[in-house]
């Protein structure tokens, strides 16, 4: 069974590990998805910025401007100019004079290249089917240049702006329902440019940080790269896996409890079975010799010499009456705490004054106090004594702790019995000088049929049913009943119980 719990949990752990790696590689591809579409929205705005200053060149000049003429507009006034790079191809200029930019056209370009690369590849495919268009071919070439020259001149910090980047980010990720705290940055050759957020942290995990190229030319280079992180991320991808998590933590938990539970069980029904085993020594032991005197009295009186003495006749009669009334007792005594537990024991209480019983349930034990040589002393200063109680059944409770504490005294018994007032209640204590207990047997001594395990040793007589009738019956007067004990120390019995007016 405990093999199997920790196989168990183990297989959960290693569940919730998987799942959560999982939904990490999934987070990341996602999360590519949805960079792909902010940098495809950067560019088309980079396009836009573009060909506003294309217009405004075209108007300025008159006419359809080269890459030359473009370069005035994109430094202005306060920029340093820099011949731009041109790059040829084996379609010129020449054979397609009459090629001009217009918006859709510059639109349409933006969105092809920056396109899923399935569609561009069926694209490709379908261009090459078809033998190629020449004419696109150049106009694409054309604009690539045209782009690379403004962004030479452009950097995109001159026209977009931290905000506006991280409010594309942020729509993205609504649209996509990932709520969760991000961080981001445009790097531009590995060093980070003006649009970036504040908390961005380098983080020595390669596996932090996501990255995607922008503003990217005709062969997919960039010397821009847009990075985000997440720095709640393992948070997110956990509260994925609350509902079926707990789910799991719940079955798992029945599981241990289920099993806590039969452990306890079966350590419940070893320590029944040690009591059982005990109970029936104890009770055989106590049998037993009243059963042998009773058989050895009527075996006195069978003989001859006995028979005819009257005298020694009665006294045997005596001792067989006085046997017999005591294995009725504890007979008595399993019959009564079973009809306890039923409630089927009835319990008349009247009002009465504690010092009267406790002066009784004294007398019942004062001649085996003379007999083994010990002392009881009294402390009556309780000054309220009226309470509600059944004489007989809480003289026997008394008589009953007593008798402990006489049994259980090695040497000669020293008792003391005191009383005192406390609020509403009446303290009743009996201390005396025995072999005190352990805080474990003190849990454990008003269970029925308990007694300190101590194998066939029968030096203390009795079956363990004394303190269980005690606690039934406090209990049944609405008094508490507990025990301070040190083991070699003697123990101290007190009964709390609630006055009357």
């Amino acid at each position: 069974m405990s093999l199997s719990l920790i196989g168990i949990i183990l297989v959960q752990l290693y569940w919730v590990n998987s799942s959560l790696k999982n939904n990490d590689e999934q987070f990341r591809y996602h999360i590519q998805g949805i960079l792909d579409k902010v940098t495809n929205k950067l560019e088309e705005q980079e396009a836009d910025e573009f060909y506003k200053i294309y217009v405004k060149a075209k108007d300025s000049l008159g006419g359809n401007p080269n890459r030359n003429d473009l370069v005035p507009f994109y430094v202005q006034e306060d920029g340093s100019r820099r011949k731009p790079i041109i790059y040829s191809d084996n379609v010129t200029r020449e054979d397609y004079s009459d090629v001009f930019f217009d918006k859709n056209r510059v639109d349409n370009f933006v969105r092809r290249k920056s396109g899923s690369k399935a569609s561009a590849g069926q694209e490709g495919s379908a261009v090459k089917k078809t033998g190629a268009d020449d004419r696109e071919r150049w106009f694409d070439f054309q604009l690539a240049g045209f782009l690379k020259d403004y962004r030479e001149y452009n950097p995109p910090e001159k026209w977009v702006s931290r905000d506006k980047v991280e409010r594309i980010i942020r729509n993205e990720l609504e649209q996509n329902e990932v709520h969760t705290p991000f961080e981001f940055a445009i790097y531009r050759n590995q060093m980070p440019t003006k649009i970036k957020s504040d908390n961005l942290k380098y983080d020595p995990d390669p596996g932090s940080l996501l990255h995607h190229n922008v503003f990217t030319d005709s062969d997919g280079a960039s010397a821009y790269v847009l990075v985000i992180s997440f720095p709640e991320k393992k948070v997110f991808l956990f509260t994925q896996l609350v509902g079926i998590t707990s789910l799991s933590i719940i079955f798992t938990l029945i599981i241990i409890i289920a099993y806590l539970s039969a452990i306890n069980q079966l350590i419940k029904q070893k320590q029944i079975s040690e009591i059982k085993t005990d109970f029936i020594n104890n009770m055989t032991h106590e049998f037993k010799t009243p059963i042998a005197t009773i058989n050895l009295a009527l075996d006195a009186i069978k003989s001859p010499k006995i028979f005819d003495d009257k005298e020694k006749v009665q006294r045997y009669l005596q001792m067989i009456r006085d046997e017999n009334k005591r294995m009725h007792a504890q007979v008595e005594n399993v019959l009564q705490i079973s009809k306890l537990e039923k409630k089927e024991l009835e319990i008349v209480k009247e009002q009465a004054d504690i010092h009267d019983i406790l002066d009784i349930a004294i007398e019942h034990v004062n001649l085996i106090i003379e007999a083994s040589h010990g002392s009881l002393t009294r402390h009556m200063d309780a000054q309220r004594t009226t309470v509600l109680l059944n004489d007989v059944h809480f003289t026997n409770v008394l008589v009953n702790i007593l008798d402990n504490a006489i049994k259980y005294s090695p040497d000669e018994p020293v008792i003391e019995v005191a009383t005192e007032n406390v609020k509403d209640f009446v303290l009743i204590k009996i201390k005396d000088n025995g072999l005190g207990m352990s805080k474990n047997v003190q849990k454990k001594i008003f269970e029925k049929f308990y007694r300190e395990h101590t194998g066939d040793l029968h030096n203390v007589k009795g079956h363990g049913l004394g303190l269980a009738y005690v606690k039934r019956i406090v209990e049944d007067h609405n008094c508490h009943i507990y025990v301070e004990s040190e083991k070699g120390k003697g123990s101290t019995f007190i009964i709390k119980m609630p006055l009357i007016n």
